[in-house]
């Protein structure tokens, strides 16, 4: 692994969760951030700009889902091939790369003009997007430590973030520039910004800790050195027949009691020496595949985000049917992303205390059903009320689902392992429901059958969080 942070892990000290952030912490909380906005703007800038982007293209309800659909499928398989990617490139060139194809594929859709060019991108991007979520949690995991519940919910509250700014940004540039090539297009921007600045930050993050070694090494050379000159040197004055020091190992490899008695006292003050990476254990233990732990919470890591794909795809669609202009439509979208950005960050930090996720789980899973429900009762009244609440139970369980998940292995790499093989699994299962919903729509002429069957499955999600209790934590692996 070439990450800086993955080649010296840092000891895991018990206060971590209460020691004060450093402005290193900031910098990688930033980095995170500029980062994350960047994951969902390809599929939220789509949905406002459906209804044009049919016509143009004549794509069918089915194919426009694929839009939405593919990018999410191209996200679970890519996310399989993470272990893969880590051994060859590791996290920062990994993470680099996956910047590199959603930055291509958002700016080739400046001059794509049939549908088939448009899912091509899509999918570019989707498996851009599936290096960086499958391999930025095992560096938060090595950074962050105890505190990955705050890494954890800054990264999602940023995914979801970027949501809401590509369903209201994208609907605002189409209208200025007068194409909607430029409302997708745009955001190849922040891509490379985002590129530029994860590279410069770890190339920084190398250099300081490359320093950090040759400082180390050099002192303890300079020490060994000087302690056996000054031995020699007071063995020959003192007429001492030996030139070792009398706190060095004699030649049978015992200590003198003083050092014996010096090695035995607790230390106070952190090694600087970098040590190496433990060996990888992996190849002795049985594949992910095999564990039914791992395809539990792929499933519902999946289901809950069923949710999320389909009303990301269709939720404007659904309103623009009732009346709602394009961009009143697109910015109510936005308002749901904004509630999951604020849960998505929020929800983590309020369990953080507990190592019990499952009443949060729950409750996150009861908002997303609460305005699932006034989708279907009543949605013309205090639409912005439903939206909010499903998109704040939408972002407080994706971030918690992935903080479960890294509770189950105190190693980063079983734990990155994990998270990977959920979001591969999760994420080609959440493909489906948009394009469910989208056939349903096909069938019935209306998106309430689609709610009805959403709100269905947060239902079994609740009776399936309930499986996630702390002392399966040590028996799943």
């Amino acid at each position: 692994m070439n990450s800086p942070s993955s080649v010296n892990p840092t000891p895991r000290h018990a206060d971590d969760a209460s020691r004060t952030l450093t402005w290193q912490d900031a910098l990688w909380l930033g980095a995170i951030v500029v980062i994350g906005v960047n994951l969902r703007p390809l599929l939220t800038s789509i949905s406002p700009l459906m209804t044009t982007i049919r016509a143009a293209t004549g794509l069918s309800f089915y194919g426009a889902s694929l839009l939405t659909s593919l990018p999410v499928v191209a996200m679970g398989i890519g996310a399989f091939g993470a272990g893969a990617l880590t051994r060859v490139l590791g996290e920062t060139r990994g993470v680099a790369l996956g910047l590199l194809a959603i930055a291509l594929a958002c700016g080739a859709r400046w001059e794509t003009a049939s549908g088939a060019a448009l899912l091509l991108t899509a999918a570019l991007a989707g498996v851009g997007v599936a290096a960086v979520q499958a391999l930025l949690p095992a560096v938060m995991k090595q950074r962050f430590h105890a505190r990955v519940p705050l890494a954890m919910g800054v990264f999602s509250a940023s995914i979801m973030g970027g949501g809401g700014l590509g369903a209201r940004l994208s609907p605002w540039v189409s209208n200025a520039l007068g194409s909607w090539h430029a409302g997708l297009a745009v955001w190849a921007l922040p891509a490379v910004v985002a590129l530029a600045c994860w590279l410069g930050l770890n190339r920084w993050h190398s250099g300081v800790h490359s320093g950090v070694h040759s400082g180390v090494h050099s002192g303890v050379h300079s020490g060994v050195h000087s302690g056996v000159h000054s031995g020699v040197s007071s063995g020959m004055r003192s007429g001492a027949p030996s030139a070792v020091p009398s706190n060095a190992p004699s030649p049978r490899g015992h200590s003198s009691r003083a050092s014996i008695e010096h090695s035995n006292q607790p230390s106070t003050q952190p090694s600087l020496i970098l040590t190496p990476p433990t060996p990888h254990t992996s190849t002795s233990q049985p594949p992910l595949w095999r564990k039914r732990r791992a395809w539990t919470l792929g499933l519902f890591f999946g289901i809950v985000n069923g949710g999320y794909t389909s009303l990301v795809a269709w939720l404007p669609a659904f309103y623009q049917q009732r009346g709602v202009s394009v961009t009143d439509s697109g910015s109510l979208l936005a308002g749901m992303t904004v509630f999951q950005a604020a849960a998505a960050l929020l929800l983590p930090l309020a369990a953080a205390s507990f190592r019990d996720r499952r009443p949060w789980l729950v409750l996150g899973l009861s908002a997303q059903l609460i305005g699932l429900l006034g989708l279907i009762a009543c949605p013309d009244t205090a639409a912005w009320l439903w939206v909010g609440v499903a998109g704040a139970g939408l972002g407080g369980t994706f971030s918690l689902t992935l903080v479960t998940a890294m509770d189950h292995a105190a190693d980063h790499r079983v734990a990155g392992k994990l998270v990977a093989f959920t979001q591969g699994v999760g994420f080609v299962v959440a493909a489906i429901a948009p394009m469910l919903a989208g056939m349903v729509r096909s069938w019935t002429g209306s998106f309430g059958a689609a709610w009805v069957m959403l709100a269905a499955c947060v239902v079994a999600m609740i009776g399936l969080s309930l499986l996630f209790s702390p002392r399966s934590y040590d028996r799943w692996n």
